[in-house]
């Protein structure tokens, strides 16, 4: 939302409504297994993490340059979204509903991936990945979007 609020390019505000309903499908699983929202009552941007306050303040830092700073950003969240989803199915130990919801997560952050490359293509730059392969991100953003 910083990002949108900064550049006024509508990818920022779609993914930002996209990532709530992602938000909220996980608030679902929290709550269905009594678990404490970390979010609480925390203003957008504000988190009780330590290491994602400082990422979260380092990225829009690094997106304010300029609308493809912005836009490396964006991709690069995806990434760590897609790289952190996949350690966390890796750890889990059958529980259907909440592999179903990492799933659409990762769909989702696939789906914002290969937008964010777009427009950052559309551009005229060009971007390496850092949190997962090469191989893995061209996959992605040579495949179709994903619904459902």
């Amino acid at each position: 939302m910083a990002l949108y609020d900064i550049h006024g390019l509508n990818i920022f505000n779609n993914i930002s409504s996209s990532e709530q309903t992602h938000t909220d499908a996980v608030l679902a699983l929290l709550q269905r297994y009594s678990l404490t929202d970390p979010v609480g009552e925390n203003a957008t941007g504000v988190f009780a993490n330590v290491d994602l306050q400082q990422l979260h303040d380092a990225l829009v830092a690094q997106g304010t340059n300029s609308l493809l700073d912005a836009l490396y950003v964006g991709a690069e969240i995806e990434e760590l979204d897609i790289a952190d989803i996949e350690n966390l199915k890796l750890q889990l130990v059958d529980n259907d509903d909440i592999a179903l919801v990492y799933d659409n997560l990762l769909k989702g952050s696939r789906d914002h991936l290969r937008s964010f490359y777009r427009q950052i293509e559309s551009n005229g730059g060009t971007y390496t990945p850092t949190h997962i392969t090469q191989a893995q991100f061209d996959d992605i953003v040579n495949s179709d979007m994903e619904r459902g």
